[in-house]
């Protein structure tokens, strides 16, 4: 017997009476289905409404990325301020404050791209000589016919529009629509995509505003769409370049810089002789009474007395003509594994490398520096130096890491070093302070290895009353800093 099996018989009167039942389960599974496609479509609609608004926020009010620094323990700089010139000072330093943020542009915009956009443009990079035409790259509109909302269908109108400079429309023909040329608000109008975008093509900017340094802000529109995209204004810059030579005489120049120590003086440079008979070595010398400093290839130049190190350090940077120059002090000496053509292998081949220290007697004192620069309204940052504590290695050279600052003995690039200089306020102590002043401008490098020695140190007792700081010294130099680099406290772990 053969036997047919169907899922279902309508003849059959137990199904038949579930019909009703199973027609109103059907029915209400449609409305649920509607109504979750409908709550699916002002989703996305707010979505859009979000993303296409394209918000800009500064990254100051991003207080997630600042490393919340605390004052606990710290050199409180205010403080150190005379009492009667506190409110005088204060009123000077958020003054100069607000004039240095504009200088540096460190408020910049951040823009926020779209989850999805039919609007095509240069979203970094953009870059315009003051008051030249530049074309604007990039530009397009990349949508469907079907998918353009507007009364006449087919027909696509975008615009553009600046703040610190006019747009226009290059070698435009007639019957073109184009509306605004040579404005700041530029419309273009057309029936055919392919057409449209061939006029975005030839869109061109031109600033109206002079500055060596600024930028301008597009806002690009397509129907709900918008976008924006800045537009750097810059004025080219002639580069500035030192002839390497062929050999390190041509170089590196050897810096120093002494006071009452002509003994150790005449060590350091007879040590220099004995591994580099023919580098030229520059001495700055603040002496009370100064001597003479002979031999070949030596410049010896006299300071007014007791000027101070970094005094003495601007001086010697300024008298330079070779591409690096190796900072020493005066009572170190050269031995065989000071090697200076290392240095500079290394910053051959790292182009953006600044700085770059070693060892002195074995000890590679290197240290890095965290910065809060503080709230709006906290008046000031904080900064904390770790000895002994690097960013990670320098890739392709065991025993180098990236730190923020090193020891007194170290090459650096004479261009980069220049643009920092040395702060003439520090007369008896000062180091870190360069590296303060130079924090996110120098990228700076530690190797171990490269080591020069320390003579055996001696006392001198006129040396050691200008050398030694005091605590009036001290209290000075917080105050200093308190005004110069707009800090609250200054915290030091060795």
């Amino acid at each position: 017997m053969t036997r047919s099996y169907l899922p279902y018989s309508f003849s059959d009167k137990s199904v038949s009476h579930r019909l009703p039942f199973m027609m109103k389960v059907k029915d209400c599974l449609k409305l649920v289905f509607v109504l979750m496609l409908l709550s699916l479509l002002i989703f996305l609609f707010l979505q859009c409404e979000v993303f296409n608004s394209m918000p800009t926020f500064r990254p100051e009010h991003d207080t997630a990325s600042r490393l919340n620094i605390s004052c606990e323990g710290a050199e409180l700089t205010r403080q150190f301020v005379p009492k009667d010139q506190l409110n005088d000072i204060c009123e000077r330093r958020e003054k100069e404050y607000k004039q240095s943020k504009l200088r540096m542009k460190t408020d910049v915009d951040i823009l926020i791209a779209p989850a999805n956009s039919p609007l095509q443009y240069p979203i970094t990079g953009f870059r315009v000589v003051p008051l030249k035409k530049s074309m604007i790259p990039g530009l397009a509109l990349r949508v469907k016919g079907t998918s353009v909302r507007t009364n006449n269908i087919g027909h696509y109108k975008v615009s553009l529009s600046v703040t610190s400079g006019v747009l226009s429309v290059e070698n435009l023909q007639d019957g073109q629509q184009v509306d605004g040329q040579g404005q700041s608000e530029l419309t273009i109008s057309c029936s055919n995509l392919t057409q449209l975008n061939d006029l975005l093509s030839r869109v061109s900017y031109t600033s109206s505003v002079y500055h060596i340094r600024t930028s301008d802000l597009a806002l690009f529109s397509f129907e709900d769409h918008e976008a924006k995209f800045p537009i750097m204004i810059r004025r080219p810059t002639v580069p500035v370049l030192y002839d390497p030579g062929e050999d390190i005489n041509s170089q590196v120049t050897i810096l120093t810089k002494t006071f009452l120590r002509y003994k150790e003086l005449n060590v350091l440079i007879k040590s220099i002789r004995k591994f580099y008979p023919k580098i030229k070595i520059i001495v700055a010398d603040d002496s009370l009474n100064p001597e003479t400093v002979s031999g070949d290839n030596i410049e010896h130049y006299i300071m007014p007395p007791a000027q101070g190190w970094f005094a003495g350090r601007n001086l010697a940077v300024s008298q330079l003509t070779t591409k690096y120059f190796l900072w020493v002090d005066d009572d170190f000496e050269f031995s065989d594994e000071t090697r200076i053509e290392s240095f500079v292998e290394i910053m051959e081949a790292v182009p953006d490398l600044d700085v770059i220290g070693g060892e002195v007697s074995g000890d590679q004192f290197y240290f890095l520096l965290e910065y809060d620069e503080g709230g709006e309204h906290e008046g000031g940052g904080c900064l904390r130096r770790l000895r002994g504590e690097f960013h990670q290695p320098l890739s392709g050279y065991d025993g180098c890491h990236l730190v923020d600052g090193v020891t007194n003995y170290f090459l650096a690039r004479t261009e980069a070093v220049r643009r920092i200089g040395f702060d003439p306020f520090l007369k008896r102590v000062g180091h870190t302070e360069f590296f303060i002043d130079g924090l996110g401008k120098l990228l700076v490098a530690t190797c171990k290895g490269y080591s020069i020695g320390h003579q055996t140190h001696q006392t001198y007792d006129s040396y050691d009353s200008y050398r030694n700081q005091e605590k009036e010294d001290e209290e000075r130099k917080l105050a200093h800093h308190f005004f110069k680099n707009y800090l609250n406290c200054i915290k030091c772990s060795m």
